[in-house]
């Protein structure tokens, strides 16, 4: 199986991919040295296939990546292919010599994969006639419908289609619109071989798991039928037992008892008694009747999640149904009940007291920093902590008079409270009831530890954060991961950072914050101490959602030094146009373009000891704003955007009183719009000078070959709008003259209309040279 690549802009059909793909004329810099040694016009280069397979793919090129708007694109053209591909057409010019000949290359189009959207999303399905035959299928998800052959084929084209207007009173030409479904992938079969890949299935080629699997999905969705049918006689209500709790706290949860999310769902019939419920647990838990204890769980006003009371002899009268009408009008959106199992030892049911009080504990090592349930006693709210002191070391395993400290947990949001519980007085003078939460494990000193008690050990659980940081260079992939506390600061966060890295001096770093919805850094960096904490640079414009992502560089210079200076990237064009030369330029704050000037002179190579420098602006393409020495660089738009800078040619300096210069874009037509590309240049025209003239000199300029210039069109360019320039045209009549450098909505613009839209993008034009980065 070959899955092919094809280009569709600029192809009628597929054939015209094949061409493409077998033979591309080449003009580069090599296979015209070849041409001029040889004596040849033209060098030609491709590929020729040796042979191709049963089932050959085609995935169709509808998408790109657009280098002048810098983003993925996805290409809408019309791109035509047929029901049948015969590759030995032409007496097969798309196969090598080495080929076997007397394999019949003639396939019949078995599918059609389409794509409809844009390249930011959008939905597949696929157009197939699984036998060959004349039927037409169209696959959309779980959805499968008979289609036509136009359906499948011509609709799938792409392009434009046409509309007639709403209101034929008035125009009654057909409106056009883009379609933005079309085929995306074309999957053919070759007819020689269709007998042996288009073939009845039989029962025994099926695999017996995918059988399996079938079987059960279709027993699935019987299964769901059924319950939507009767899901007005059931009800669901969720039930949590100490079993829950062990399994979860320390490691899923730390703070509260239970989530009651991952409690699976009980269901049963609505009119089912509760009582026969308790039966149930009975035969399923062995957990004898008379030892079930339920108790509602319900939400505090601190928004933490405790069991408030048991159920009344009353309320376990009830019907399921009953008792989750009882649990909506307690503002809770679903039955959740917490099952106390009780001891033989212990109170009976009926016999619980308004003294009576249901505690759980936690118990907290703050040597292997773990925390986990032990389980919950039932106690009297007059006795003291201390009187249970034995019994909690017991169930810990610790000495029978080990020292230990009790903390109650009283809740995580929006800060931890955890507080030391007064051993010597009773649970109702501390203030503890039903459902509370102790925490204890035994005492040490604040120093032994990193998480000496429980209090320090919940505020790291609640504040950590692992951290992903990602070189700024390299923002699309994960560096290295660190766990630190939200409430780190600024210096704490470069500190870790730096230590990961092996460095010396934290000040060094600097960091960037995240635009998740965007996957790139923030445009800004994190300035010097700008910043307190750690959540504060995760944190989002939704306050509600944090980030886990930061970016990181390495200065050469410590970053409070550096935010004293301006850092400019500029460009510099050298005075003949063999190359661009980027350079990182740092000056103090304060200072004028004319520093910029004599620091650049210090590190570029000169046509002359006395050239002057022009300093200017390029945004989208077109030359935006020139700057004076004497300005000051604070006033930059955007210090991240080169600053270009040139020589000014000797040519200028004897430029008349109405000569000017203009402003020369390069441009390409995309749909009739003007799409500018490559770099702008000032160009000075001589006072009654005609376009003729201009042409030799710019052709000169840039040293192209006559071929290729001669399909260059010049045009008078104002608010984006060409105006075509003839020969004789005298150029200047056409500009405003306000002074030498010329009004900034109008520009001479060379329309290059001899490349693909896609070429012009990525690859520019031969007449701009390389690029080198100096530091």
């Amino acid at each position: 199986m070959v899955d092919l690549a094809l280009d569709v802009k600029g192809c009628s059909d597929v054939y015209a991919s094949f061409d493409k793909y077998v033979a591309v004329e080449m003009l580069d810099g090599d296979n015209k040295y070849q041409s001029e040694k040889y004596g040849l016009q033209d060098a030609k280069k491709g590929m020729l296939f040796i042979d191709f397979p049963p089932v050959l793919q085609l995935q169709l090129k509808r998408f790109e990546y657009d280098h002048a708007r810098d983003i993925m694109v996805k290409i809408n053209d019309r791109y035509e292919f047929p029901l049948q591909l015969d590759l030995d057409r032409d007496d097969g010019k798309y196969l090598s010599p080495e080929a076997d000949r007397s394999v019949r290359n003639l396939y019949t189009l078995h599918s059609v994969l389409v794509h409809s959207g844009g390249v930011s999303g959008g939905h597949y399905y696929a157009f197939i006639r699984p036998t060959l035959s004349n039927q037409w299928y169209k696959f959309d998800d779980e959805r499968v419908t008979k289609e036509d052959l136009k359906r499948a084929l011509e609709e799938q084209y792409g392009g434009e289609e046409e509309l007639p207007h709403t209101n034929p009173g008035l125009n009654m030409n057909p409106l056009k619109f883009t379609k933005y479904s079309n085929a995306y992938m074309l999957v053919y079969i070759r007819e020689s071989d269709k007998e042996k890949i288009v073939c009845d299935l039989e029962e025994t080629d099926i695999n017996e798991d995918l059988k399996t699997r079938l079987r059960k999905e279709d027993e699935d969705k019987e299964n769901k039928k059924k319950e939507k049918a009767e899901a007005h006689m059931f009800t669901t209500f969720k039930v949590a037992r100490d079993h829950d709790l062990a399994a979860q706290i320390g490691r899923d949860l730390f703070f509260d008892l239970v989530d009651y999310e991952k409690i699976h769902p009980i269901r049963v019939l609505k009119d089912m008694p509760f009582n026969q419920v308790k039966e149930e647990f009975s035969k399923e838990f062995g957990i004898p009747v008379h030892s079930q204890r339920f108790w509602w769980w319900s939400k505090r006003q601190n928004n933490t999640y405790r069991p408030t009371r048991p159920l009344t002899q009353q309320e376990e009268s009830y019907t399921v149904g009953q008792l989750k009408d009882a649990a909506i009008r307690m503002n809770s959106s679903e039955l959740r009940l917490y099952l106390e199992v009780v001891q033989e030892n212990h109170l009976t049911l009926a016999s619980r007291t308004k003294d009576d009080i249901l505690l759980f504990f936690k118990l907290y090592d703050p040597e292997k920093e773990e925390l986990r349930y032990v389980g919950n006693l039932l106690l009297k709210a007059s006795s003291k902590p201390s009187d249970i002191v034995p019994k909690l070391n017991e169930i810990a395993g610790f000495q029978h008079d080990e020292d230990i400290e009790l903390y109650e947990e009283i809740k995580f949001e929006p800060n931890i409270m955890c507080e030391p519980v007064d051993c010597d007085v009773s649970f109702s003078l501390n203030q503890i009831a039903d459902g509370d939460i102790l925490c204890y494990q035994k005492r040490c000193s604040l120093d032994q530890h990193r998480h000496p008690n429980v209090s320090s050990f919940f505020e790291y659980v609640h504040n950590r954060q692992v951290v992903h940081f990602r070189l700024l260079e390299k923002p699309k992939q994960d560096d290295f991961s660190l766990e630190l506390s939200k409430r780190s600061t600024y210096d704490d966060v470069v500190e870790k950072v730096a230590q990961h890295l092996g460095m010396d001096d934290p000040s060094k770093l600097r960091l960037t914050q995240h635009i998740p919805h965007l996957q790139q850094p923030k445009h800004q960096y994190i300035k010097y101490r700008s910043i307190d904490h750690l959540s504060d640079m995760l944190l989002l414009r939704n306050p509600n959602q944090m980030s886990d992502i930061l970016y990181y560089e390495i200065l050469d210079i410590p970053l409070p030094e550096l935010q004293g200076l301006i850092t400019l990237r500029v460009a510099f064009h050298q005075a003949t146009p063999n190359e661009v030369l980027f350079h990182i330029i740092r000056l103090p704050k304060g200072s004028t373009y004319s520093d910029l000037i004599d620091d650049l002179k210090s590190k570029v190579q000169l046509s002359r000891s006395d050239a002057e420098l022009r300093l200017f602006q390029v945004n989208n393409n077109k030359i935006w704003k020139v700057y004076l020495p004497t300005e000051k660089i604070d006033a930059v738009h955007d210090p991240n955007v080169p600053l270009h800078v040139e020589e000014i040619p000797e040519v200028e300096k004897s430029a008349g009183p109405r000569d000017r210069l203009v402003h020369v874009v390069h441009f390409f037509k995309d749909n009739q719009h003007i799409q500018y590309y490559g770099l702008p240049f000032f160009f000075l025209i001589r006072e009654g000078e005609a376009l003729s003239d201009i042409k030799v000199r710019i052709q000169k300029k840039f040293e192209v070959p006559d071929e290729q210039f001669l399909k260059w069109k010049f045009a008078y360019v104002a608010y984006n709008r060409p105006d075509y320039l003839q020969d004789s045209d005298i150029v200047l009549s056409r500009f405003q003259q306000k002074n030498i450098y010329g009004p900034w909505e109008q520009s001479l613009g060379l329309e290059h209309s001899d490349m693909p839209t896609k070429r012009a993008n990525q690859n520019r034009h031969s007449f701009e040279k390389p690029v080198k980065i100096y530091n």
